[in-house]
C-alpha cells in the first residue's frame, strides 16, 4: 500500500502532524482516526456478509470475474476479430458444396499471401486515434 512512501517521509508527516496540532491534540487525533478506520473496516465486513448471505453460491462466483474482459475496448475487439464459426453450406449438391468450398479456400490463401500471414498469439495492430 505504502511502495511509494519510505520511512523517512512517515517520519516527517509525524514530525508535521506534531507541530501542526501540538503534544496535547495529537493523541486523541490518533485515536479517533484508528476509531474511524476499525468502524469503516467493519462496516465493509458486514456489506461482504450481507452479500454472500443475500447471493449464497452466486458472489464466490462473482469474485472470479474478470471485469476486464467487459471493458468497451475488449468486447468490441473480441467481438471483430474473434474467430467466427464456419457459415452453414446451404448447396444442394455435394459438388457444389466442394467448389465452393474449393474457391473460398483459393479466395483465403490468395488473401493471405497479399497481407501476409498474422501469428495468431500475437493481438493484431491497434490504432488508438482510429477509436
Amino acid at each position: 500500500m505504502f511502495d511509494s512512501i519510505g520511512w523517512g517521509e512517515i517520519v516527517v508527516l509525524a514530525l508535521a502532524a506534531l507541530f501542526i496540532f501540538g503534544p496535547d491534540r495529537l493523541p486523541t487525533l490518533a485515536k479517533d482516526a484508528a476509531s474511524g478506520l476499525k468502524k469503516a473496516r467493519e462496516a465493509v465486513t458486514g456489506v461482504r456478509g450481507q452479500l454472500h448471505e443475500t447471493l449464497g453460491d452466486d458472489f464466490d462466483h462473482l469474485r472470479d470475474i474478470d471485469l476486464r474482459q467487459y471493458h468497451p475496448k475488449t468486447f468490441i475487439r473480441s467481438q471483430l476479430m474473434g474467430d467466427d464459426d464456419a457459415p452453414a453450406r446451404t448447396g444442394s449438391t455435394a459438388a457444389g458444396a466442394t467448389a465452393a468450398g474449393a474457391t473460398a479456400a483459393t479466395a483465403r490463401a490468395t488473401a493471405g499471401q497479399m497481407t501476409g500471414s498474422r501469428d495468431t498469439s500475437t493481438p493484431p495492430p491497434f490504432d488508438v486515434d482510429a477509436t
